[in-house]
């Protein structure tokens, strides 16, 4: 007789370029189609399993995308290396029990969270921002575990929001100056600047 239980959840790591933060990627959709970052463990009550993350004492930042949990690690934690064993199989565990990731309806009564979804009140312009972001940003931030969400735009200056890997890393200001900045102003010639807005 076969046992049609939980699959079987295999985790691997990806570093990122963000030496704070590593990339575990499950063989499993954690949030599809979506992402969530929690900051600390304060902002983590929509999600049972960064709440649990945060239990661990080096872990210090939680997003959570499709198919990848990106955590950032206390300055003072010497070496991932010494701490991926026990979030692997943390991690292994509770996706094998069916736990939940994220709560969708805690989520929707948080404050409105920044989106790269188009609006029907969005105007012209945000729109093509938006577009740019979701389908040229994206996949490129997420290989490195991170996201860039579209926050406001006004008088040419585009706000985003940085956040998994992307947040606090060395290499993000240059990514979005040279890269993002560079695309947009050439792409929609509205935009004259992007920053990044600290959460």
């Amino acid at each position: 007789m076969i046992k049609t239980g939980n699959p079987v959840i295999s985790i691997y790591t990806e570093m990122t370029p963000n030496p704070e933060t590593m990339k575990f990627v499950a063989n499993k959709l954690l949030y599809p189609g979506k992402s969530i970052d929690f900051a600390d463990e304060a902002s983590a009550k929509p999600s049972p399993l960064a709440q649990e993350l945060f239990t661990f004492p080096f872990i210090k930042a939680v997003f959570i995308a499709s198919n990848f949990i990106t955590l950032t690690k206390t300055s003072d934690t010497e070496d991932w290396q010494d701490v991926i064993p026990s979030i692997k199989t943390f991690l292994k565990e509770y996706l094998e029990e069916g736990k939940a990731v994220v709560n969708d309806e805690e989520v929707a009564a948080m404050k409105s969270e920044s989106s790269n979804t188009v609006s029907a009140d969005d105007d012209d312009v945000v729109k093509r921002i938006k577009e740019l972001l979701e389908n040229y940003v994206k996949p490129a931030v997420e290989m490195d575990g991170g996201a860039i969400q579209f926050k406001s735009y006004e008088d040419g200056k585009v706000n985003l929001m940085m956040q998994g890997s992307c947040s606090g890393c060395p290499s993000s200001m240059i990514t979005l100056k040279a890269g993002i900045e560079g695309m947009m102003k050439r792409m929609i010639p509205e935009v004259k600047e992007v920053v990044a807005e600290a959460e």
